[in-house]
């Protein structure tokens, strides 16, 4: 379960990333407007891959959180060409042994 959810949550980051920074691509890098549509969409998939988990909403939104923060560096790196620091990967690491935490205990929680 853990490894499916945790790949559930590595593409759900990439939808709300990618939907995201094609607004961005448009407002701050000159862009098309067309760039609008499959950001519409990405941000659509982002939220119908949020519902496909089995915990309460608080929860999923919760561990959802740190495979963000460590996708989103991911992202910085190897899209926006940025080195990380040693600081970015700690707090990567952090964030999804949060995240792990929370979803190991869905099964547990009331």
């Amino acid at each position: 379960m853990l490894s499916k959810t945790i790949l559930l949550f590595l593409v759900t980051a990439l939808a709300e990333i990618i939907g995201c920074f094609l607004p961005y691509l448009w407002l701050r890098k000159g862009g098309s407007t067309w760039l609008l549509v499959p950001a519409v969409a990405s941000l659509v998939l982002f939220v119908w891959l949020l519902t496909l988990h089995p915990a309460a909403s608080g929860r999923v939104y919760a561990a959802y959180g740190g495979a963000y923060v460590a996708t989103a560096l991911v992202w910085m790196r190897f899209v926006d060409g940025v080195k990380l620091s040693t600081y970015d990967w700690i707090g990567a690491a952090i964030a999804l042994f949060g995240m792990t935490v929370i979803v190991v205990g869905w099964g547990r929680a009331p």
